[in-house]
């Protein structure tokens, strides 16, 4: 996977944005895609942002084709987009929204679809590679997909269907030599973590095995480019989580 660029969603903050500086640090051009665009002094050398909605197909493709237009062959994808808004299916306030629920499919489900359609497009007209590879396609799970909270049942549903596109993707895409590996990352230091008090982040770390702290998106950034290299990891989802099982609350 020589003289290829990367796009990555979710690239302003969390695992995304680890996800890039990683990249960069190993001199891969990036098109940081996020909601809004990232300011050029948050941006890592070989960087391009690229302000899209991934829930919007139009979108997504039309900033896709301007990425490939202007940065050249695709050659990974990392989808990193996602919220987690939580609620119960009936709380104190009545039934579970579902203007929520679909809200939050869209994003981190429709999302990863969109982006995984037209990268894939863009991926299966490329040459191969010396071993026939045409791209690899990281896509972002949860082990909520597998073990969801009291008040996940929207992000456990949206988390779920990516893990459950994984199989398929790559089935489908192995053809055109393009892989499709899926990470479900456990409890992350990322600023929605970071927000909480340090005395309920130390509770939460304590319950992973081990190592017992919030898992650093360093090492899913590390996994990613794992990914990339190997070229036999595909159609796989991998959990990233220190043994962690989530407990029902």
């Amino acid at each position: 996977m020589k003289d290829y660029i990367a796009i990555v969603s979710g690239a302003a903050s969390g695992l995304g944005n680890a996800v890039m500086h990683d990249l960069a640090a190993k001199e891969t051009p990036v098109a940081a895609v996020d909601l809004n665009a990232i300011a050029a002094d948050d941006l890592p050398e070989g960087c391009v942002s690229f302000a899209c909605d991934v829930s919007d197909a139009d979108a997504v493709n039309a900033t896709v084709a301007d990425i490939a237009k202007t940065m050249g062959k695709i050659g990974v994808l990392v989808n990193c987009a996602g919220i987690a808004p939580g609620a119960k299916i009936v709380g104190r306030n009545g039934q579970h929204d579902p203007a929520m629920f679909a809200k939050v499919l869209a994003v981190n489900t429709i999302g990863t679809f969109n982006l995984l359609t037209a990268t894939a497009a863009h991926m299966q007209k490329q040459d191969p590679d010396d071993i026939g590879q045409r791209g690899v396609i990281i896509m972002t799970a949860s082990v909520a997909a597998f073990e969801a909270q009291i008040g996940q049942i929207a992000y456990a549903a949206s988390k779920g269907a990516v893990a459950a596109m994984t199989l398929p993707a790559a089935r489908e895409l192995a053809r055109d030599g393009i892989r499709v590996v899926t990470i479900a990352p456990g409890v992350f230091a990322t600023p929605m973590m970071l927000n909480m008090p340090q005395e309920v982040q130390d509770s939460i770390g304590a319950t992973i095995p081990f190592p017992p702290r919030l898992s650093d998106p360093a090492d899913y950034a590390s996994l990613v480019g794992h990914i990339i290299e190997n070229s036999t990891l595909n159609g796989e989802v991998i959990r990233l989580d220190g043994a962690l099982r989530m407990a029902a609350r």
